[in-house]
């Protein structure tokens, strides 16, 4: 069962920028090369509730000149149990089992966000946040 209920989720920012043809050319055939990072942040909202940012980007991490740049900001408002209490649990939901309910719809904003930047055969899929979190402690 779970311990908390999301009540509303939105894209809060979304943002894809590729300066020129000549970028686009080259991005085109590099970005197999690209990188996800996935930055998780929450904040405490009225009446008990947390407004968790999930920030997504794609992004060059090599030193070349010529490079695309891909961010999505998805906020979740979540309204938690008032039987959690314990601070590692919180996090675990916050962290983890929200970010599993909220996959599938945002690995398709943000591979949409690509596919409609003109990069095709870009997909984002399968993030694993259990392993994600877990490797937080290690």
């Amino acid at each position: 069962m779970k311990n908390y209920k999301i009540l509303a989720e939105f894209i809060k920012d979304i943002s894809s920028e590729t300066k020129d043809v000549q970028t686009y050319l080259f991005v085109k055939d590099y970005i197999p090369k690209y990188q996800l990072t996935i930055d998780i942040n929450s904040k405490p909202t009225k009446n008990k509730l947390i407004e968790i940012s999930t920030t997504m980007k794609f992004e060059d991490k090599e030193n070349n000149e010529k490079k695309s740049y891909f961010e999505l900001v998805y906020v979740t408002i979540v309204k938690l149990d008032d039987s959690v209490k314990e601070k590692k649990k919180i996090e675990k939901i916050l962290l983890c089992d929200v970010q599993k309910d909220i996959q599938p719809k945002l690995e398709k904003s943000f591979t949409d966000l690509i596919t409609n930047s003109g990069f095709k055969d870009v997909s984002i899929k399968n993030i694993d946040f259990e392993k994600l979190f877990n490797s937080r402690f290690n």
